[in-house]
């Protein structure tokens, strides 16, 4: 099953509540001000936040000056036209190889299950991939990190429990340079985003990268649950202020009738999308496509 159809499937009930919505308040035949009033109200309760909202409803008002819209298809054309807009801001980073990716976030968000995800999927493409147990906190973390190495059938540089996660990075990015390997998948320990010794040792361990291995295309990946909706929001933002983030893996979008926090994150921050989680399985992981996900959305 490809990305549209995950997706289509996972906002089912989203899509047929917007277009119920909207059939209501269009009954009167006229984009009023009442009318635009109750669409920033839907989408402010779809998770895309106010100040996306707002946005989004202005550049509706200016659209039906321009070119008069007339019927519910028209509004919803529209709007995917806009939202697309917002997620096209935000470019997507260039890949190279040898590519090292740090995963961070906070507890419960899936760090390890999309880790396991992204070693699936850049296997798939034909690169050696190697795993690094960096979250030394968590009891058995890094055996849960060799279980999908073992699924994978990817190498993995782990340590003892309370290792400083730096040290077994340092490990990682030798062992992966020595042996030319494609991808390194950073796992870090899950922490509260506005916790700021925890971050600083986020800015430890990403100072090592950078300073092993300076020809590496390195990108920092913040992993989102898109079930806690807008305090996604704050994530974001301390984990860009700490560390500077390149992208954003969105999971269990398969679990949540909202997901319009992903436009809203989009519209606030220079952020962009890379990944999106759509289930448990190994394969439940897709490059994100901004058209495919406002048609499934609206």
């Amino acid at each position: 099953m490809g990305f549209f159809s995950k997706i289509k499937e996972a906002f089912k009930k989203t899509k047929a509540s917007l277009d119920n919505k909207l059939m209501s308040i269009m009954s009167h035949g006229e984009l009023d001000d009442e009318f635009f009033d109750e669409l920033t109200d839907i989408l402010i309760s779809s998770d895309l936040g106010i100040e996306c909202s707002e946005e989004i409803v202005e550049r509706l008002r200016a659209v039906s000056k321009k070119t008069k819209l007339r019927n519910q298809d028209e509004v919803k054309q529209a709007l995917r036209d806009i939202m697309q807009e917002i997620l096209d801001e935000n470019e997507t980073p260039e890949i190279t190889y040898p590519l090292v990716l740090m995963i961070v976030g906070v507890n419960g968000v899936g760090k390890t299950t999309t880790i396991g995800k992204l070693a699936n999927f850049y296997k798939n493409q034909g690169k050696s991939v190697l795993l690094v147990a960096g979250d030394t906190f968590r009891a058995a973390a890094s055996e849960q990190l060799a279980i999908w190495a073992n699924k994978n059938n990817v190498k993995i540089v782990r340590n003892d429990d309370g290792a400083d996660p730096a040290s077994v990075v340092f490990d990682g990015i030798s062992s992966a340079k020595a042996k030319n390997t494609d991808v390194v998948i950073i796992d870090t320990a899950g922490r509260l985003h506005n916790k700021a010794n925890l971050m600083e040792e986020l800015k430890k361990v990403s100072k090592v990268v950078t300073n092993q291995w300076e020809d590496a295309c390195y990108q920092k990946l913040l992993v989102l649950d898109a079930t806690t909706g807008q305090n996604a929001f704050s994530q974001v933002e301390y984990f860009d202020e700490a560390i500077g983030l390149d992208g954003l893996i969105v999971t269990k979008l398969d679990g949540t009738a909202k997901g319009g926090v992903i436009v809203g994150i989009a519209q606030e921050y220079s952020t962009p999308v890379l990944f999106v989680g759509t289930g448990e399985k190994i394969d439940d992981i897709d490059e994100f496509d901004a058209q495919e996900f406002v048609e499934a959305i609206i």
